[in-house]
C-alpha cells in the first residue's frame, strides 16, 4: 500500500553526526504519525523518535538531547538528525509511517516500514 525508503546511514566515529532521511510513496498530507525505530544486534526493535502531524515530538531517553526528528509535509520528507553518536547507537534504523485513521500509538508496531539503513558508530 505504502512504500517507504530511508537513507543516510553509514560508518562514523563516536562523537560524530549523521542525518537520515525518509520518503514514502504516499503524500505526507495523508500520513499522520511518523517515526524512527532501530534494532541493534541482540536487541529488539525500539522506538527512537516520533513526530505527529502537528509537529509534536517524542524521543527515547537514550537519544534525548542528541537526536532531532523533523518532517516537511510539503517536501514529503522526514529526517532524523543524529549527533554525539555513541557506539551503542549502532543499529539498523527504520522509518515508520502511518496513514490517517490508523493507530498513532508508536509503542505498538504498526503502519508501513522501510527496509532499514545501517548506522555503525566506532569507538
Amino acid at each position: 500500500q505504502v512504500q517507504v525508503v530511508e537513507s543516510g546511514g553509514g560508518l562514523v566515529q563516536a562523537g560524530g553526526s549523521l542525518n537520515l532521511s525518509c520518503t514514502a510513496s504516499r503524500s505526507f498530507s495523508s500520513l499522520s504519525m511518523m517515526g524512527w525505530y532501530r534494532q541493534a544486534p541482540g536487541k529488539q526493535r525500539e522506538l527512537v523518535a516520533s513526530i505527529g502531524r502537528s509537529g509534536t515530538r517524542s524521543y527515547a531517553d537514550s537519544v534525548k538531547g542528541r537526536f532531532t526528528i523533523s518532517r516537511d509535509n510539503a517536501k514529503d520528507t522526514m529526517w532524523l538528525r543524529m549527533g554525539s553518536l555513541k557506539p551503542e547507537d549502532t543499529a539498523v534504523y527504520y522509518c515508520n509511517v502511518r496513514r490517517m485513521f490508523t493507530s498513532t500509538d508508536m509503542s505498538i508496531p504498526s503502519g508501513y516500514w522501510g527496509q532499514g539503513t545501517q548506522v555503525t558508530v566506532s569507538s
